[in-house]
């Protein structure tokens, strides 16, 4: 998959995710890794904004385009934004970009999680939680 996916690219994707899911452990761990990958600390930031850099390579654009999609509907794109990733890449690259998104968002969901409980178990002293709502589920 590496050869598929280059390291700054993977960094990229995990990036545009975790901003969408909100996990501040994964953010962290992957700002740290963007900046060893090459990424500058300007685009960084835009990503972390929630922007992909119009400096962006264009060969990647659509991948991240995809992925903010793809986060924002929780892991359920539609079919047309599917196909259009198939499309853009082929279908080995396209199945390589959905690995890298689902592995983020496990990260995300299970530092998410993480921090629910610390807040819960610490009466709202440790963890963090930004939008209760997200965890209706387990309440």
């Amino acid at each position: 998959m590496r050869e598929l996916i280059p390291y700054d690219f993977r960094e990229r994707l995990m990036m545009v995710v975790t901003e969408v899911n909100g996990c501040r452990y994964c953010r962290a761990f992957h700002a740290k890794e963007s900046l060893k990958s090459g990424i500058s600390h300007e685009e960084l930031k835009k990503l972390l904004d929630g922007m992909i850099p119009e400096d962006t390579p264009e060969e990647e654009y659509a991948a991240l385009v995809y992925a903010r999609h793809w986060a924002e509907n929780d892991a359920q794109p539609d079919e047309k934004a599917v196909q259009q990733l198939i499309d853009e890449y082929g279908q080995e690259k396209a199945n390589a970009i959905q690995i890298v998104l689902r592995m983020i968002r496990m990260g995300n969901l299970s530092g998410n999680l993480l921090d629910y409980i610390l807040f819960r178990l610490s009466f709202g002293k440790l963890g963090k939680v930004e939008n209760e709502d997200r965890y209706v589920i387990l309440k």
